[in-house]
């Protein structure tokens, strides 16, 4: 076996080590294609412009609102103000009229439905001698399922007079029930005539009573407070809504 000069072995192995230094500084000069497709994403690419912000927030299923202008205030009792008046001046009117035939009168709404009790007292009584159900209700029927609620507040406060009043009409067969049961009915054309009985400065206080403050604005009935102007954000026309909205979704519709 030939033996090896130490000398030859050593500059051998220095110039291995130099090639393999050239090697691995060459190798680290280069991206690897992984590194190469690998980014960062920025603040930009993270976090939506304003500006869609904004469309995003305005296209929110909450309704917004609107304004609507009021009608004008007749001078003279006839058909339109009871077309321009809300439920609540409806049955303000209703009251004041009896108040006007020497009754002491005390309200008491029912519910979302817009109607009221009116409950007439005699100064020679002792307790309401007669109930008066008002129902504003323009262009609808009055039928016979609703005088059979009201004869059945009648019955259980054992009351023998009662008086329905709408601006609407009464269908035939509740014309019929009324007659049956003793109930004074009164549409709008009846109530105008029983209005015109009032003297002047009589009729002037029931149509200072039907324009008082926002009349054309309803009243929400669970809430006692006026309903405002909404428009939908998707489709459909425009309607009364609640204040309190979501607490109260009292909705009506805008004639």
């Amino acid at each position: 076996m030939a033996k090896q000069h130490p000398a030859r072995t050593l500059q051998f192995l220095q110039k291995a080590g130099m090639a393999l230094t050239a090697v691995l500084k060459r190798n680290g000069s280069k991206k690897r294609p992984q590194d190469a497709m690998v980014s960062t994403p920025s603040l930009s690419d993270t976090v939506p412009p304003l500006q869609s912000l904004q469309a995003s927030d305005s296209q929110r299923s909450e309704p917004t609102f609107a304004k609507r202008a009021p009608p004008p205030r007749a001078t003279h009792w006839s058909p339109e103000v009871f077309t321009a008046i809300e439920w609540r001046r409806f049955e303000a009117v209703c009251e004041l009229l009896f108040e006007q035939a020497g009754f002491e009168t005390r309200m008491q709404p029912r519910g979302a439905d817009g109607g009221a009790e009116i409950w007439l007292n005699s100064r020679h009584a002792e307790g309401p001698v007669a109930v008066v159900q008002c129902k504003h209700a323009l262009g609808k029927n009055v039928g016979v399922t609703e005088l059979r609620e009201f004869l059945a507040v009648m019955t259980s406060s054992e009351l023998k007079r009662g008086t329905y009043a709408t601006t609407g009409t009464f269908t035939p067969s509740a014309l019929r029930f009324a007659r049956d049961n003793r109930i004074n009915v009164l549409d709008g054309p009846n109530l105008l005539n029983l209005i015109y009985k009032r003297t002047p400065l009589q009729q002037k206080a029931l149509l200072e009573a039907a324009y008082e403050g926002e009349y054309w604005r309803p009243t929400c009935a669970r809430c006692g407070i006026k309903l405002v102007e909404r428009t939908p954000s998707h489709s459909g026309g425009m309607f009364w809504g609640c204040r309190n909205f979501p607490t109260c979704r009292t909705k009506m519709p805008m004639d």
